[in-house]
């Protein structure tokens, strides 16, 4: 039995809605919603889906939050106008969420229980279902498919069409039956359509998230080798490269330890090979010794870092905003380094392209910082990789006279030869060393090997120049201006739709080289600065304040492990623009 009546939240803008899929692990609450998603995006629809699960093994509550739009869709929304539950728990823990008139369709539950959530709480006997054809239990959720299809007023023979194509690669008669059975038994009820969307979207688009976009934008890059040691949440990237290597024509390979990882893509990059890692924050911890070699040694590096709740284990299955700066300073000694933040996959694309192309053309490390959020949500998004040029950096043709591989040049970069190339000794070194790579200790020459390294800062400096460092988005006039980075990007653009007045969004995309200029250019005159991130020291607002002498005393802070919900943070903003 469940007990007290469900809180009825605050409904979003009345042309989004969001469906949750909520059941213990295996019952395919994730399936469910990425299925429902993929739906939505062949009927041209905007949608976002966000991921909920413990850190276990086996059990525990599995759930999926799929909000779309027939306009541009940022983020998921807490509130709830469908609760599909495969168990009672479902119900127990979401009742809060569901807004006014919200519909609840629950897999064979008591009707006193189901009473208390109001008219619109009807069962759909999904298991039954399933039964009644001899399907696997897990295919029970199509029927929610089919129920949801016939909410949004879809008819049977378009809904049948659009599901061909996202069961293609499943039990697809079955699939398709429990569609048909989920849909009809609404349809018998005479149950209410939701208003009918109108999709505004004209160019293909496809649904994907940060760690998926990443690893496409390294393959637009010339990826040669991926190596990863799994860890949520970074690990999707090497499930995804493992796949798909005989298609990219890439070698992807998982060592024994993160230590092995970074060093075994150092040698990659050594042998001339397109090498790229990814980690957790954690697990860019254990590869901070071999992370600061990539600088000495000059080796390319792409790395990407996903954060999530930490310190320690933390909570790894849910986000946070909170490595920032240990980031920024990864590495013992001093060395260029790039640091990118991607905010939605799109950018999570176009960096991982970008980081293995700096990589090789700065012969310095490139991280991509990412976080959760990003990581595993799945969003309506579109990239072309065809718009990436492969980048291959300085490398001598022939070998020329008493070549080293620490050559100093005006920009600090040397030309690369590789083991193996005929009349060629390439040497690399983890202590200073001279130019030919031959280790040494004299002051003058150490010197001047670091303003070597350093020399490529204005190299760099001037492809800032060429990239998007920051994006400004509303009311690039209003003196109030909210500042953000990262997965954060997708909550501030959705709260901007249901805030008092226009403001001035400001995201900062490279977080190492700063670029002061255009940032203080951005803050200049502005009224109220609000900081919004997901951690809490404010990390972003503190590097602000370190480059442009731009202190933010208004902030909004989340660090309970969850990101933003648009409506809530718009709300936090509300208060400080009255």
């Amino acid at each position: 039995m469940l007990f007290g009546s469900p809180t009825k939240k605050a409904s979003p803008h009345e042309n989004i809605f969001t469906v949750g899929i909520g059941g213990a692990a295996g019952d395919g609450a994730r399936e469910a919603g990425a299925s429902l998603a993929e739906l939505l995006n062949d009927f041209s629809f905007e949608a976002f889906v966000s991921f909920d699960y413990p850190s276990l093994i086996r059990g525990g509550h599995n759930f999926s939050r799929v909000s779309f739009s027939g306009e541009k869709i940022h983020s998921d929304h807490s509130a709830l106008d469908v609760l599909v539950a495969l168990n009672e728990e479902t119900l127990t823990i979401h009742r809060n969420e569901l807004h006014k008139d919200a519909v609840v369709l629950a897999d064979s539950f008591e009707k006193e229980d189901l009473e208390r959530f109001g008219a619109n709480a009807v069962v759909l006997p999904m298991k039954e279902f399933a039964q009644k054809i001899g399907a696997p239990p897990i295919t029970r959720t199509s029927a929610a498919l089919g129920a949801a299809c016939y909410l949004l007023g879809f008819s049977l023979d378009n809904m049948k069409a659009v599901l061909n194509d996202v069961f293609k690669n499943k039990s697809l008669d079955a699939n398709l039956k429990l569609a048909e059975m989920g849909y009809e038994h609404l349809e018998k009820l005479q149950f209410r359509h939701w208003k009918k969307l109108t999709p505004q979207r004209k160019e293909e688009a496809e649904l994907t998230d940060g760690n998926t976009a990443f690893a496409k934008g390294l393959v637009a890059a010339g990826l040669d080798f991926y190596f990863a040691y799994p860890m949520t949440p970074s690990s999707s990237i090497l499930h995804f490269l493992a796949k798909q290597q005989k298609e990219y024509k890439i070698k992807v390979v998982q060592p024994e330890s993160e230590l092995a990882v970074i060093n075994m893509a150092l040698g990659a990059a050594y042998a001339g090979k397109r090498a790229a890692v990814g980690t957790a924050t954690g697990g860019f911890a254990l590869m901070q010794e071999a992370f600061a070699l990539s600088g000495m040694a000059e080796l390319p590096l792409a790395i990407a870092v996903s954060q999530r709740y930490a310190p320690a284990t933390g909570t790894p299955t849910y986000t946070s905003q909170g490595d920032l700066q240990f980031v920024l300073h990864s590495g013992h000694g001093e060395f260029p380094r790039i640091v990118l933040a991607p905010g939605d996959p799109k950018e999570a694309f176009a960096c991982g392209a970008e980081a293995l192309n700096f990589a090789w053309k700065y012969q310095t490390p490139v991280i991509v910082l990412l976080d959760r959020q990003l990581s595993e949500s799945l969003e309506t998004s579109a990239a072309n990789p065809a718009k990436i040029a492969v980048e291959r950096g300085k490398i001598a043709e022939g070998v020329p006279e008493n070549y080293g591989r620490y050559k100093i040049t005006p920009d600090g970069i040397s030309p690369m030869i590789f083991p193996g190339t005929p009349g060629a000794v390439v040497k690399v070194d983890s202590y200073e060393h001279d130019e030919n790579g031959i280790a040494i200790d004299e002051a003058e020459k150490v010197k001047a090997m670091g303003d070597k390294r350093f020399a490529k800062a204005g190299s760099i400096a001037k492809e800032m120049g060429a990239h998007n460092t920051i994006k400004v988005y509303g009311d690039k006039n209003s003196r109030d201006v909210i500042v953000f980075w990262g997965s954060t990007k997708g909550a501030v653009l959705e709260a901007a739709k249901y805030l008092a007045k226009p403001v001035k969004l400001l995201q900062i995309v490279w977080m190492e080289p700063f670029d002061a200029e255009r940032v203080a250019a951005e803050l200049g005159g502005a009224k109220t600065i609000i900081d919004v991130e997901t951690n809490r020291t404010a990390q972003l607002a503190a590097l602000i304040r370190e480059k442009t002498g731009v202190r933010i005393d208004k902030k909004i802070l989340q660090y309970n492990a969850r990101p933003f919900d648009p409506l809530e943070l718009a709300e936090k903003i509300n208060n400080y623009l009255k």
